[in-house]
């Protein structure tokens, strides 16, 4: 039994990421690296005077698994955003065939996440790892974002990876039956949307988040894996078997 390949800083940075996804889903529009250094070099002219460092603002799997050099991190919200599943992938956690899902900001409501602090010496290099990862295609749009942070501190922008909704990537708005039937079918290289879901609900509860919606979605996905348990899945929803 074949276990997933983890996403890994050493992957980003050797282009291991973007040539999987280029291998599996050849038919997926990727960004250039000078794509991808305009637009990081474009969020850099807009960022927000003051402060020591960036702060990145986490809410799905960057929560627990960064990928970046982090030298703080406490609870932060956002206003005007929530956490939607609202990104197909048809590599990585799924295929051309059955694409996963993935999370993504979508305006409207508010977000509770992680914001985690990027030291101001080499902030360019670890955001040029993030680009790497978040920008591979243009699925996302890199905002700075207002942010509270209740536990105190001062936070007041931090980068965020909102959904673009005009991009093919974008999935809409999908009633929470369909999420929960691609999230507990879809997997890949890296794994399985199940374990996405499973790990990024179980950073929030470290942190002491409750979102519902996603506690909802999990226990779903639970049931549905433990009454019809897909094959290439393990019983935690871990991809078995990844697509090659």
């Amino acid at each position: 039994m074949t276990s997933p390949t983890r996403l890994t800083r050493e992957m980003l940075l050797d282009g291991g990421l973007e040539a999987m996804i280029a291998r599996l889903a050849p038919e997926q529009k990727l960004l250039t690296a000078a794509d991808r250094h305009a637009s990081l070099q474009a969020t850099l002219a807009a960022r927000p005077q003051g402060g020591d460092g960036v702060w990145l603002f986490a809410y799905g799997s960057l929560i627990w698994n960064p990928t970046v050099e982090v030298s703080d991190r406490r609870l932060a919200r956002v206003q005007g955003w929530h956490r939607a599943f609202c990104l197909s992938t048809r590599a990585g956690r799924g295929t051309p065939e059955n694409p996963g899902l993935l999370l993504g900001l979508r305006e409207g409501g508010a977000c509770v996440g992680a914001a985690l602090r990027l030291p101001e010496a080499g902030v360019e290099a670890e955001l040029d790892v993030l680009w790497r990862r978040e920008m591979i295609t243009a699925a996302y749009r890199p905002r700075w974002l207002p942010i509270e942070a209740p536990e105190g501190g001062t936070v007041d922008h931090a980068l965020a990876f909102t959904i673009d909704a005009t991009s093919h990537a974008y999935a809409g708005e999908l009633d929470e039956a369909e999420v929960v039937a691609r999230l507990a079918t879809a997997g890949g290289q890296l794994g399985s949307c199940a374990d996405y879901l499973f790990q990024t609900c179980a950073g929030l509860s470290a942190l002491g988040i409750h979102d519902p919606a996603m506690e909802r979605i999990a226990a779903a996905v639970r049931t549905r894996l433990a009454a019809a348990p897909d094959p290439a899945l393990a019983p935690d929803g871990t991809q078995a078997t990844p697509a090659t």
